[in-house]
């Protein structure tokens, strides 16, 4: 049964199976084995209208923030807890909130991030996140913050970024273009039987999934606008409804 598509923008050394590498508070290695779903679990349908993905991409001369809508998914819940799911996300439904006032650069930015330069939507018009595994948060489990090239628009840090008061740590799937990668993050889960809610703000690395248009690997040789920050403030609200 497939479980949680999910979105947005990530240079994966393959050295062995158990490969990781810590981009910010997300936790990135090689996929993980996706459980199957008992038969006694309850399902719960995303809401659509409810639920959003936002994105935050930064170059040392400034910002662009935007949106991503899901397509659909799915929460598989068992004693209260959830086991599973997918979430798939539409690429081509992303939007930008900064440019809303300037039609002409939004558009530009907007056929951009879609081309084969960023998420080539046309081949890739989804994005999917699949659950491999929820377990309670701890503070422990933070990694150290990245350092980043300084300027004024630098991304906003990992220890900043965070959702606030965190109960689970999330870990699954995460398939963009050609690649499909485990991420772990914090992610603040609430259950009230009905609906369950889910909200992560967590940074990633872009270049993981092959968007690496103007990557940081040659920032020195880079004008100060030209390169793009790797790291991509993510963040999500997830409503799901029992079915």
């Amino acid at each position: 049964m497939k479980f949680f598509s999910f979105l947005i923008s990530i240079t994966l050394i393959y050295t062995s199976c158990t490969t990781s590498k810590e981009s910010e508070d997300a936790v990135v290695s090689n996929a993980k084995d996706v459980k199957s779903i008992s038969n006694q679990a309850n399902l719960y349908s995303l809401a659509l209208d409810k639920s959003i993905v936002t994105w935050i991409g930064s170059k040392p001369a400034g910002k662009h923030n935007g949106t991503i809508l899901l397509k659909s998914g799915e929460l598989a819940i068992e004693k209260g807890e959830i086991i599973g799911g997918h979430i798939v996300i539409d690429i081509h439904s992303i939007e930008t909130i900064d440019l809303k006032d300037d039609p002409e650069r939004n558009d530009r930015l907007i056929n951009h991030l879609k081309s084969n330069d960023f998420f080539d939507a046309e081949v890739y018009p989804t994005a999917i996140f699949e659950i491999t595994s929820i377990g309670p948060y701890s503070s422990e489990s933070n990694n150290k913050t990245k350092e980043e090239f300084e300027s004024e628009h630098k991304p906003i840090s990992a220890d900043r970024h965070i959702v606030k008061q965190p109960s689970h740590l999330v870990t699954g799937n995460l398939s963009m273009r050609d690649t499909t990668l485990s991420i772990t993050f914090p992610s603040r889960i609430e259950n009230n039987d009905s609906t369950i809610t889910a909200k992560a703000k967590f940074n990633i690395d872009r270049t993981n999934w092959n968007l690496k248009y103007r990557d940081e690997s040659s920032v020195v040789d880079q004008t100060k606008d030209r390169f793009i920050y790797n790291t991509v403030n993510v963040g999500f609200i997830i409503e799901a409804r029992k079915e």
